[in-house]
This record gives structure tokens, sequence and C-alpha cells, in this order.
């Protein structure tokens, strides 16, 4: 099929900015792509060729939206997922593939299919409703500290909490989660898997992901990961296998543990284009975005090594500011060398909101992360 200045159509679920991220490659290409988002505002909206506003949880939106689409992705997984089975069933190529999604959009069925496939993890219970975590406790079942996570709709930091003592489930979601092991560990570590739907498959490097100790969001990563190269390896070796037995055509970003003896455990996974790959617009030979694209489309699959070392600086909004969006101090990191800054298109923002990234590209690693440091001080994320 010619998918290049032709009648080839793309559909998108989600227009937030991991799409509008992936509509530069396909600009880039001049590949027709088609959106479907709830917010007129978003990110995608100015770069797309057509845009439908519209409830991505919804049936007959999604059903609707993907009639004269040559292939349908996503840019977030909380998709309608009967909607996309029925479009798959009459024919249309849906990437990732519905079944895939079923076990990755609720997070109590990604740890059984971990547990299932001897894929190692941190240790869970799981739990229809969020009171019978009081009485697990209570009972002995459930030992304090632990990690709660709501089964489904958690993002960027929402829908995990470490529950310290019983009044930290005060007012979380009343609905189905799990408690997971607090594991101790020495760094948290991701791998982007790449796989097009002849099988082909590649890993980009490891990288290190700093959080931000409140907001459970990912602060710096940083590629390649400052690890040993056996624990680099086998941190890939897991990656590849998750990705081998889940068996989705597109991205899987997997997220990891290194424990204090240097084991790997996989804390949970992403299947599409995610935070811990956006170094790879500057620092790669293939973005993660171009690589999306050519896995769907069943392109042969980019390099996936780095050109130099690259470090991702989140910009979210600062604790305080809620309203139309000023990003203050921008000049002064664009005299800094190797930055380049990524600013999503979100007019609002609001504590922790993600509004977009910096990238800070180095032939030296210590260089680069100094540089990280100095852009994270002086760039802030305000409201007028």
């Amino acid at each position: 099929m010619n998918y290049f200045s032709s009648d080839f159509k793309l559909g998108i679920l989600g227009g937030g900015q991991l799409g509008k991220m992936m509509l530069y490659e396909t600009r880039k290409w001049d590949v027709w792509t088609k959106v479907l988002d709830a917010s007129p505002e978003a990110p995608c909206n100015i770069s797309c060729n057509q845009f439908v506003q519209g409830d991505l949880l919804d049936y007959d939106t999604v059903y609707d939206f993907g009639q004269g689409l040559d292939v349908l992705t996503i840019e977030i997984e909380n998709v309608n997922l009967d909607a996309l089975e029925r479009l798959e069933k009459e024919g249309l190529k849906v990437f990732p593939q519905p079944r895939a999604l079923r076990i990755i959009q609720n997070k109590a069925k990604q740890k059984l299919f971990y547990v299932d496939h001897e894929i190692p993890t941190a240790e869970f219970q799981r739990f229809a409703y969020l009171s019978e975590i009081e009485d697990s406790v209570q009972n002995g079942g459930l030992k304090l500290p632990f990690v709660w996570k709501a089964a489904q709709f958690g993002y960027d930091g929402q829908g995990v909490k470490v529950v310290r003592t019983l009044s930290d489930l005060e007012g979380l979601p009343k609905g189905e989660c799990i408690a997971e092991t607090m594991i101790p560990f020495k760094n948290e570590l991701a791998v982007i898997v790449a796989r097009n739907n002849s099988g082909d498959i590649k890993t980009y490097p490891v990288v290190e992901m700093e959080f931000h100790p409140e907001a459970n969001q990912v602060e710096y990563v940083i590629c390649p990961a400052r690890i040993d190269d056996k624990v680099a390896a086998k941190a890939r070796e897991l990656a590849l296998k998750v990705a081998e037995k889940i068996g989705l055509t597109g991205l899987l970003a997997v997220e990891m543990f290194q424990t204090q003896d240097d084991q790997i455990l996989v804390n949970e996974v992403a299947p599409r284009p995610h935070n811990s790959g956006h170094y790879s617009i500057e620092a790669s030979y293939t973005n993660q975005f171009e690589q999306h694209i050519r896995c769907i489309l069943d392109l042969p699959l980019g390099a996936t090594e780095s050109k130099v070392a690259g470090i991702m600086v989140n910009l979210v909004g600062g604790e305080g500011y809620t309203g139309d969006v000023v990003y203050e101090n921008m000049e002064e990191i664009l005299k800094l060398e190797g930055v380049t800054p990524h600013i999503y298109g979100k007019k609002q923002t609001r504590p922790f909101r993600k509004m977009g990234h910096v990238t800070i590209v180095d032939e030296n690693m210590t260089r680069a992360r100094h540089v990280a440091q100095e852009v994270k001080e002086k760039i802030k994320v305000i409201s007028k």
C-alpha cells in the first residue's frame, strides 16, 4: 500500500501531546490523519487533516470514527475496546491490537498477566473495592506500607499513592484496585520496544527515570541509564520477553525497578509512545514517534541507537498556579547549548499538569545532567 501523498487514511484516538508529536512524523511523510479527542483545544487539533470532537470511551463515537480509515492507532489506552474489537472484526487494522489493550488497560489484569507468564514483578493483592483493603490490613492479610493503584484510568501520577497509614486511603476512588509491595529499588528504569506487524522487533537503550517525590511524575529521563552493562542487558532482555508475550504491534514502554541486588522487576507497561522516550526526538537516529508510525504501517524499523547522550526534563504546572499559562525564563534556557524545548499547546495550567518537556543533548553525560538541572531550576510554568 502507498502511504505517502496518497488516499491512505490513518486514525488516532487521543489528541494530546503524544498525538501531536506523532503528527510531526505523519506531516513529514504526508500521511493523511484523522484525530478524535474530547477537547476542542486538544494539541492535535492544529496539525491533523481532520479533527473530531468526541468521547474516547463512548462505543458509538469510537465505532463511527473508525469508518473509512485504513489503520487506527492510539495515543492513550483509555479508549472503548468493544468498539475497537468490532472495527477489527470488520476488517480495520487496529494497532496496538484490542486483545493487547485488554491486558494493559486494567492494572490488575496486567499484573496477573506477568504472574501467568513468569515475568518478575512486585508482589500484589487485587481488591474489587477500596473498602476491602482496610479489612485486609486490620485482619493481618496486608501489611503497611504498600503502593495503592487504581485498576483503571490512572495517568501522570494519578491513580497511584503510597499508603503508610489507613488514613492515606481517605478520598481515593472506591472501585477495583491493587495493593503492591513497596520495592526498595536502586533505580527506576524503562525500555521502549518497537515491533512491526511482520514481527520485526528492536529495543531502545535503557533509560533511567528520576521521579518527583510528591507528584509521582517523572522529572528527568536520562539516556543511557547510569547502570552496569550487565544490568542494562538484563533490563532489555526482560522488556523483550514482555513485548513478545503481549505480542502487540507498535511501541511498548516497559517500566522496571532495579532492586538493591540488581534484579529487574516489571512495574507496568504502556502500549504507545511514552514520556520515557521523548529524549529520542533529539538524541536518537529514529525517534519513538516515527518508529511507532513505522510499526503500525509495517515499514522497516529504524535504528534505535542514540547519537548523543540525552536527558529529558518534564515541564509541569507549578504548585499554586491555575489558569492561562506563562512560561517564565524561556529565553534563559534557550541560551544554553544543546537545549530544545517542546511546548504541548495546552493553554491552561494547573499544578503538576504536563505542559511540555525540554531535551538536553551532549556528548558528555555529566555535562548534560548539569545543564538539565540548570533548566529545571530556571524555567517556571506559572499562570497570569
